[in-house]
């Protein structure tokens, strides 16, 4: 007898809900779809072939599975709407702690995936997925639904998903504004970003090396004040620009005088 599929509910119809909701419907059963709008459940519902609603009272009861893949911020009062007794509830979020949900089951967890997320995202094979449980039972069906999916899962409490949250937004979101600087300024002189991708690639290559601390070149780890100064008579015409890279300097400058020491 083939054994009985896990029966889920997607809270939440974005680019994260998406793309785990294609990657479980594979080995799991999606029976609901549910967004805040008609046309983004509809649209998500369409996708997976199950029913979809904009009513968190038309909440499909039968699932084994909920998971809130909505924003940070509407969290908490999406799950003030649920409840679900025993059922399994997870959010997919990095910033927002596993009590946010005690509310709505006994058994409830996190599952945020490590990996950001477009429109097309494919779910990447072994992306680690940092979880936590109430009990046992929710870590089970937790671990279950990563297996699934094909992902990693790293036992990781709130404060220090909280902590990794904000290295990510360091290595990911503040790293891609550094390409748009950086786009921008070639734009401004006619030359095409893409000969910067071998040296970024470069860079990120060298990350297998250890502390990326080791790696830092440039002229603010070298104490180069003479191209630090040009730099910075090239940028008196970017405000936003300027103020930043005298940050980043200086900011590099106190990392390598704390490497010497």
């Amino acid at each position: 007898m083939k054994p009985r599929q896990t029966k889920i509910v997607f809270i939440g119809a974005g680019n994260v809900a998406t793309c785990l909701a294609k990657a479980l419907s594979k080995k799991a059963e999606i029976i609901q779809v549910y967004s805040k709008t008609k046309a983004s459940a509809q649209k998500l519902g369409n996708i997976l072939g199950c029913s979809f609603t904009r009513d968190l009272k038309k909440i499909n009861s039968d699932a084994d599975a909920y998971i809130v893949a909505v924003k940070d911020d509407a969290i908490e009062n999406v799950v003030s709407h649920l409840q679900l007794k025993d059922k399994l509830v997870v959010h997919t979020s990095g910033s927002v702690g596993i009590e946010s949900l005690r509310k709505a089951s006994i058994n409830y967890g996190v599952m945020w995936p490590l990996q950001t997320f477009s429109k097309n995202s494919v779910l990447q094979k072994n992306i680690p997925f940092c979880i936590e449980a109430s009990s046992k039972k929710a870590l089970k069906l937790i671990e279950e639904l990563v297996k699934t999916m094909g992902g990693k899962a790293y036992s990781i409490s709130s404060k220090q998903r909280a902590k990794l949250h904000l290295a990510a937004v360091f290595a990911n979101n503040f790293t891609n504004h550094m390409f748009v600087a950086a786009y921008a300024i070639l734009k401004d002189s006619n030359i095409p970003f893409d000969v910067l991708l071998p040296l970024i690639h470069e860079t990120i290559n060298k990350f297998d090396k250890g502390n990326p601390l080791a790696s830092q070149t440039g002229p603010a780890a070298r104490g180069d004040k003479k191209t630090i100064k040009k730099h910075k008579k090239l940028l008196e015409n970017s405000p936003q620009y300027l103020a930043l890279y005298k940050l980043l300097t200086k900011s590099i400058q106190l990392s390598a005088h704390a490497k010497k020491l």
